[in-house]
């Protein structure tokens, strides 16, 4: 009777029905620091941190868009740190560009040293005239592939722990992207027929989605006769002309949102490696979860917060304007846009917005961004005041041509 006993337990335990009582586990993930973050439009989220020897306090953007990690050349040279010529080239939605290394760096955040990183540098001065703040750098894959980060936008905190077993919030959902140093996550997208597509989960992306113009012509995602918009955005390299449209359905594990604006883009650099992927899904729509991001596990854990009801920006003005010297100064307006047919002109100073008097470009982008129908704008244009009307767009109101 008891060797049949002994044979029994050894079929269930080859057959996997029983566990070996001795067996290798991952160590328990432990909370290394906890601080706060601040947001910019987007949801685009700020950490402050400073480098090793260095009193200055630095404006970080957490990206996982970013497949290493990077100062800001004005930053380099006010720092005075030393760049190496590295041959190698980075590529992103403007254009490809060689870049500098600064080397074994220190990166101090509150309660936490992360050593031995090799920043590559970039220009983000465009990025400060859009944000009206200093990016001074981006923080990407480089760091992310050390820890587990826990992003709470409710609460604007951020955790950070050691890579281990970690016991996930009920009421969420798991994602499981195919990582190389990018997570590309598997989204379902649905207008004039359904389909899913692989995206770059990118919260360094001020948007809810990026399609890559080959994207939205192989896969005939939009209804014949759909509106398109021009406008711009800002990425490495410059400005980068686009459109915008409404997707009738978009679907993130097993969270679905409607009528969500969206971006197309010529993907010129070939950023999205297509078909291999369709774009990007920006933290427009990820600020709607908070999230608990794994790379040593390779998933991400997102639950609703409450953005998750949050409307969309359906706003447009076709008007592109940024901080420059203390001011706000429109530099590029959309042909046939409401800034256009309200008479913008290149290098006129906003002065106010419905009466609002500030040079804070964050506080006029929400209140185009929140005001729909005719909206007064003071501008100095040579010197002279010149008060325009700016009629502001709701593209819901115009999905066919």
């Amino acid at each position: 009777m008891k060797f049949r006993w002994v044979g029994v337990l050894a079929g269930l335990l080859c057959s996997g029905l029983l566990r070996a009582q001795e067996e290798f586990v991952q160590p328990q993930a432990a909370m290394i620091t906890r601080f706060p973050f601040y947001q910019l439009g987007g949801g685009i989220i700020v950490l402050q941190g400073l480098l090793s020897g260095k009193t200055d306090t630095l404006n970080f953007v957490l990206d996982t868009g970013s497949g290493g990690i990077s100062l800001d050349s004005g930053t380099v040279d006010r720092l005075k740190l030393p760049s190496t010529p590295s041959g190698r080239i980075i590529r992103g939605l403007n254009g490809l560009r060689q870049v500098n290394f600064v080397l074994r760096q220190t990166l101090r955040l509150p309660g936490l040293e992360v050593e031995n990183l090799d920043f590559h540098v970039n220009d983000y001065e465009l990025l400060s005239r859009v944000y009206g703040l200093r990016i001074d750098g981006i923080i990407g894959f480089s760091f992310l592939r050390r820890y587990i980060v826990k992003v709470d936008f409710e609460q604007e905190m951020l955790e950070v722990f050691t890579p281990g077993s970690l016991k996930y919030p009920r009421g969420g959902y798991l994602l499981k992207p195919q990582f190389t140093t990018l997570p590309m996550q598997p989204v379902f997208l649905n207008d004039h027929r359904p389909i899913t597509g692989r995206f770059i989960f990118d919260t360094g992306a001020g948007l809810n989605m990026l399609l890559s113009e080959e994207f939205v012509s192989d896969s005939s995602v939009f209804k014949k006769g759909r509106v398109f918009y021009a406008t711009q955005a800002e990425g490495l390299g410059g400005k980068k002309q686009m459109t915008l449209s409404l997707l009738k359905e978009l679907r993130v594990g097993d969270y679905k949102f409607k009528n969500v604006p969206v971006h197309i883009f010529s993907d010129d650099y070939n950023v999205t490696n297509y078909p291999q992927m369709g774009g990007l899904i920006g933290n427009d729509i990820m600020r709607r979860f908070n999230m608990i991001i794994n790379y040593p596990d390779q998933v991400i854990h997102i639950r609703p917060n409450r953005y998750f009801i949050e409307p969309f920006d359906y706003s447009y003005t076709g008007l592109a304007f940024y901080l420059h010297n203390g001011q706000v100064r429109v530099e590029d307006i959309m042909v046939g846009s409401p800034a256009e047919k309200a008479g913008f002109q290149p290098g006129d100073i906003i002065f106010s917005v419905d009466k609002t008097i500030t040079r804070d470009i964050r506080t006029y982008r929400n209140m185009f961004q929140n005001s729909l129908g005719r909206v007064p704008v003071m501008v100095i244009r040579e010197g002279k005041p010149l008060v325009l009307t700016l009629d502001v767009q709701d593209i819901r109101k115009s999905r066919r041509r």
